[in-house]
């Protein structure tokens, strides 16, 4: 079992022996280093770090020169942090954290050492590495795989990529090319780790992730990378870089930029799932054809799998989730569970099979420090890798062994499992469409009310220049999708209407492969869009226009959970300054953010889980949080700006100012300052016009409002910001009445809280002007008349808005009662909604209260019929009959206040 000599067991510490009892590489290295006893009996009780790996170097150093001491140096600090390993791993001493992160320091440390002594060498035979500008030039060393994930394990080979910033020559008398200067630094640094001496090895050391692999050049530029991830780089190589770290060199920051975009789409790559699926079937392919199903590693249910699961995610959303450009695979998987994309179970059961699967593999190495990932054949082994493990036998680590493996497994075929793999029964419905009466009789049986329209629409689409376009790859998920899409939307309601919807959309996203896999890859996904837009019109609209919200529809905790404002102000609010000064990414994330909030609201709504009042509300607390939030980051943008925070703020008007903001409502605003400073003026409105055109501009995430500025002080010809006393005086001295009932639904919205304030109490003098009644009302009246001919009784239908009895008119009864009370009765200027309102003034015996409640019940039944009819993307109205008994409290009431 050992070879230690009995002396040599009497004089170590027990852990030692025990641990040399369990691995030959230790008892190998005790009998053959005699300087490795005193040594580990020293540092076998604290972990080790780059300090000490740098210490033990220098004192290798110090009988030699740099050059001569390398080789040996790098071996015996290896042996001797290996050892240390060894011992304090299988004594329970460490755990498996710190077993990689030593070993990943390790490396960091021989790497760099290493480079800086070769480099000196040939710095002072050929000059410094200059650019053209004669700017200094370094080696990046990229770590790759688990060096780079800080997941290294005890036996594992480096890899690395070569990569300098630019081309150019030495500065030396004998001058050479930047490219050759690097390629020798990179072939002596290999040598110096992976050359097999008397000591032995430091890390074998594999290029083959490099650009072109090995047929490629060993080092390369800046340029010639960035030109591959573009022009050459393949899926695998994604897969790869996510894991790559610069080891050394300081311009690292400069390579990130280059390989992110690469490794990260803007866009959710679902596509990535097909791409893994194949490359893990090549690795399965490669097992079998090894008979390697043993292989902790790379056989079913073994480490790779629980990689893929983590990384395939990264490549799907780390785009749009920085959080997920993370490189170990313990904290990937643990921030899956939030983002609801794994069970918080199924990640305690990932990591612990990743806990022991990774332990396992070390106690394999830890035998003969070879880099075996197989379970051993022989019984001795078997026993001591149990044995190591903490298990009396070897069957009964099996028996735990091989429940983590089938977890694993099942983990893996849940989410790179093809629900497109086996055949459809409405394949040849699909097939077949040129054929219009065979599709036709086959809808017709799936319960199709019109099946030849929808047979036509099919023979459409598939004859069509836009679906023979596509490439092969998306042709053939578009095609393992469409009897799908067939067969689940004929088990909606509204079938006929369900399917034309949802040919609508795949024929939108056809050319992007990412959303077709999301739909092929999540059945439950395409469930959720034939249930969406057979239930609206306008949802069916928006997701086309939006196609990147499909994301939302895999998370099932988007039907139930309300709103986190204050969280979602905070992390779009820390999203947006990590992206500064991308002005036209920070436009986009924000449009993104809002249309998937809108997006979870409206399908909430559509389940019937909220009642208009509670939808508006929440719609206009995020149109608040947008305004609020893109203030202070157009304010930055400003290069001569006066002061740090503005003294501004946006008033808001209409359906956001009396928080009944619909799906598409425009924004009623007003921007408003208070600031002495002589720039002030210019300042603020150039504040005023950059908020609107980064509220109201179309980028390629779309828009977040149309925005309606008109009801500033003069309208159209004032200025685009006002001065908080020039809006005052404006509203006491020069303001029309239909602008004070405008007032009474104006609110603060965003900006300096203090100025909002300020504007409330502005807001509630005017209202509580004395006015007398009669005056008031013929005003009130000849406004309503002329909105009601310009908009009103043009149709048979009941205009749920402008027709006499409609909404118009219960708002009008409110503004009236409000400007002509508040004076006796301030609490009438409070912003608190139609309905309460309503109810107010019937309590103070303003209106008849039983009248004021029937009127308040109509409001409700109006505003929820012109809810509807907005899902549906029709127009507010109705038939008449459907709101007569709506529209009866609503005449009765404007004939008590009006008399007409």
């Amino acid at each position: 079992m050992s070879s230690l000599s009995a002396d040599l067991q009497a004089a170590l510490p027990e852990p030692i022996c025990r641990a040399a009892r369990l691995s030959r590489f230790l008892a190998r290295m005790l009998d053959s280093r005699p300087w490795l006893a005193e040594r580990l009996t020293q540092s076998i009780d604290q972990p080790l770090d780059a300090d000490a790996m740098r210490a033990f170097l220098a004192g290798q150093e110090a009988a030699s020169t740099p050059e001569l001491a390398l080789r040996p140096g790098l071996r015996h600090l290896r042996t001797w942090v290996l050892c240390h390993l060894i011992v304090r791993d299988l004594c329970g001493r460490a755990d498996l954290t710190e077993v990689t992160e030593t070993m990943t320091v390790l490396a960091e440390v021989a790497v760099r050492h290493a480079h800086d002594v070769l480099r000196a060498a040939l710095v002072q035979r050929y000059g410094l590495p200059l650019s053209a500008t004669g700017w200094e030039q370094e080696l990046l060393i990229i770590g790759m795989g688990k060096l780079g994930g800080r997941e290294l394990n005890v036996s594992s080979d480096i890899d690395l990529i070569f990569i300098y910033p630019e081309d150019g020559d030495t500065g030396g008398t004998k001058v050479i090319s930047n490219f050759e200067f690097f390629e020798r630094l990179g072939k002596q640094l290999i040598q110096a780790l992976a050359e097999i001496t008397e000591h032995g090895q430091v890390f074998r050391v594999d290029m083959r992730l490099r650009p072109n692999g090995d047929s490629g050049p060993l080092v390369g530029s800046f340029d010639m990378l960035e030109n591959y991830l573009i022009t050459q780089g393949r899926e695998w190589e994604r897969y790869a870089w996510i894991k790559a770290r610069v080891l050394a060199g300081e311009r690292w920051q400069e390579l990130e930029n280059i390989a992110r975009p690469f490794i990260f789409r803007k866009y959710l790559d679902f596509g990535a799932i097909n791409a893994m699926r194949d490359l893990h079937a090549q690795i399965r392919r490669e097992v079998a054809r090894r008979d390697r199903a043993n292989n902790i590693k790379l056989g079913p249910g073994g480490i790779r799998e629980i990689e893929f699961i983590a990384q395939v995610f990264q490549l799907i959303r780390g785009g749009r989730d920085a959080a997920l450009q993370i490189r170990p695979t313990l904290k990937v998987l643990s921030l899956l569970p939030e983002r609801g994309i794994l069970s918080a179970e199924a990640v305690r059961e990932l990591a612990a099979a990743y806990d022991f699967l990774r332990r396992l593999e070390h106690r394999l190495q830890y035998l003969d420090d070879a880099q075996t990932h197989d379970l051993p054949s022989s019984t001795a082994d078997q026993a001591l890798i149990a044995q190591g493990m903490g298990y009396a036998d070897y069957p009964a680590m099996l028996e735990v062994l091989d429940r983590h493996r089938a977890l694993v497994s099942r983990h893996f075929d849940a989410v790179f499992g093809d629900p497109s793999e086996e055949d459809h029964s409405l394949d040849a419905v699909w097939k077949g469409a040129a054929d219009i009466e065979q599709a036709s009789a086959a809808l017709g049986e799936l319960g199709y009310r019109h099946p030849r329209a929808g047979a036509e629409r099919l023979a459409a689409i598939q004859s069509g220049p836009r679906y023979k376009q596509l490439p092969n790859n998306i042709k053939s998920r578009f095609d393992a999708l469409m009897p799908r899409v067939i067969e689940v939307a004929a088990t909606t309601p509204g079938a006929d209407d369900t399917l034309a919807r949802c040919l609508d959309l795949l024929e939108a996203i056809g050319r992007r492969g990412a959303y077709l896999a999301l739909l092929q890859q999540y059945p439950q996904a395409l469930r959720r869009v034939a249930d969406l837009v057979g239930a609206s019109r306008w949802a069916a609209q928006y997701l086309t226009r939006h196609p990147i919200l499909l994301d939302e529809l895999l998370d099932p905790r988007t039907m139930e959970a309300a709103p986190d404002w204050p969280r979602f102000r905070e992390g779009l609010t820390a999203d947006l300054a990590a992206l500064e000064p991308d002005t036209e990414r920070q436009m986009d994330v924000m449009r993104e953010r809002h249309h998937a909030q809108e997006f979870r609201l409206l399908t909430q709504d559509i389940a019937g889980l909220l009642t208009v009042e509670k939808l508006a509300d929440h719609l206009s607390e995020l149109a608040d949080i947008m305004l609020d939030v893109t203030l202070p980051l157009v304010w930055r943008k400003i290069k001569i700006r006066h002061r740090e925070d503005p003294k501004f703020a946006v008033i808001s008007y209409g359906k956001l100012g009396g928080k009944e903001l619909g799906y598409a409502s425009d924004l009623d605003i007003v921007f408003l300052y208070d600031d002495e400073a002589p720039e002030a003026a210019e300042a603020y409105g150039r504040l005023a016009q950059r908020t609107n055109t980064w509220l109201s501009s179309h980028t390629a995430a779309g828009q977040l409002f149309e925005t309606d500025l008109r009801l500033r002080p003069n309208g159209e010809s004032g200025f685009i910001a006002c001065s908080l006393e020039a809006f005052r005086e404006y509203q006491l001295k020069s303001a029309w009445v239909w602008e004070h009932q405008a007032l009474t639904r104006a609110r603060f919205s965003a900006g300096d809280r203090a100025l909002g304030a300020a504007f409330e109490r502005i807001r509630n003098e005017v209202l509580r002007l004395p006015r007398e009644l009669d005056p008031l009302r013929a005003e009130v009246l000849a406004m309503r008349h002329k909105m009601r001919d310009a908009h009103g009784g043009k149709s048979a239908l009941f205009d749920l808005k402008h027709d006499r009895g409609g909404l118009i008119d219960v708002e009008f009864l409110i503004q009236y009662l409000v400007l002509g009370h508040s004076h006796s009765h301030p609490e009438l200027t409070g912003n608190l909604g139609n309905i309460a309102l309503l109810r107010m003034t019937g309590e103070l015996d303003l209106i008849p209260a039983p009248l004021a409640r029937a009127c308040a019940d109509s409001y409700r039944h109006l505003r929820r019929l012109q809810h509807r009819q907005r899902l549906n993307d029709q127009k507010s109205q109705v038939d008449p009959d459907e709101a007569e008994s709506a529209r009866k409290p609503v005449l009765e009431l404007w004939k008590h206040v009006f008399g007409e």
